[in-house]
C-alpha cells in the first residue's frame, strides 16, 4: 500500500474501535485463548511494558517494523518483535516508555514519531508482563541503526503483506502452555512471529482492514 495512501486514513484509525481480544484470539495458541478475556492476571501484580508498532515509507510503500531479538539471557531472547521493553522508573507514562526503547533498539528519535493511538493491552503469563502497544508513524525514510546488544536483525514488512492471509499459517511447537502444539503464525522474511506479537499483529491488521472497507 502506497503510504501517502495509507496517510488518508489514519483519521478512521484514531477513532476506529479496539477489537481487542477478537482480534487476539485469531493468532492465539489455542490453549491461551479461553484465558485472554480474564483479568485474573491483575492478581499477579505484572511488571509492565510499552512496544511501538511502528510505520513509515519504504520506497513510497507502507513498511512495518519488527526485530529480531538478540540471544541474551532473557526469557523473550531470540524472538521477533516490536521495539519496546519495559517501564523504567524515570518514564513518565506507558507512551513515553514504548517511544525511549523505540530510539534505544532500532535509533528512530522520539521526536519523529507521531503516535496515532495506544491498542489493546496484552498479558504475557511466562514473563508476567502486561504490554500495552502504541501505534506510531514516522513520514519519511528512516535509517535504521540496531542496538547491537538487543538487536540481531531489522525486519520491514510491507503493510499489504501484512494484510495478506497468505503469511499467515500453522506450524507445530512447543510453548510454556504445551507439547508439541500447532501454533497461528505470521511468515515474514523466513521467520515466524507468533504468541504476543502476533496477536498485537492481528489486532492492527484487523482494524486497518476495518477502516479499508
Amino acid at each position: 500500500m502506497d503510504f501517502s495512501d495509507f496517510l488518508k486514513y489514519i483519521p478512521k484509525i484514531e477513532k476506529e474501535k479496539l477489537l481487542s481480544v477478537e482480534a487476539h484470539m485469531k493468532m492465539a495458541p489455542l490453549e491461551r485463548v479461553s484465558s485472554l478475556s480474564s483479568k485474573e492476571y491483575l492478581d499477579k501484580d505484572p511488571r509492565k511494558a510499552a512496544v511501538m508498532m511502528l510505520l513509515y515509507p519504504r520506497d513510497k510503500e507502507a513498511h512495518l517494523v519488527l526485530i529480531v531479538r538478540n540471544s541474551y539471557p532473557g526469557i523473550h531472547a531470540s524472538q521477533i518483535a516490536f521495539p519496546g521493553g519495559k517501564v523504567e522508573p524515570t518514564d513518565i507514562d506507558l507512551q513515553f516508555t514504548a517511544l525511549r526503547e523505540t530510539h534505544e533498539e532500532i535509533g528512530v528519535e522520539p521526536d519523529r514519531i507521531q503516535i496515532i493511538k495506544p491498542f489493546s493491552e496484552l498479558y504475557i503469563p511466562p514473563s508476567n508482563f502486561l504490554v500495552s502497544p502504541f501505534l506510531g508513524i514516522v513520514h519519511d525514510e528512516i535509517t535504521f541503526m540496531p542496538s547491537p546488544y538487543e538487536v540481531k536483525r531489522i525486519l520491514e514488512l510491507p503493510l499489504r503483506d501484512l494484510l495478506d492471509d497468505s503469511i499467515i499459517t500453522k506450524v507445530v511447537m512447543s510453548t510454556s502452555y504445551a507439547e508439541n502444539i500447532k501454533v497461528p503464525v505470521f511468515n515474514v522474511d523466513k521467520y515466524v512471529v507468533w504468541g504476543a506479537t502476533a496477536m498485537m499483529m492481528s489486532e492492527l491488521k484487523e482494524t486497518i482492514r476495518k477502516v479499508l472497507h
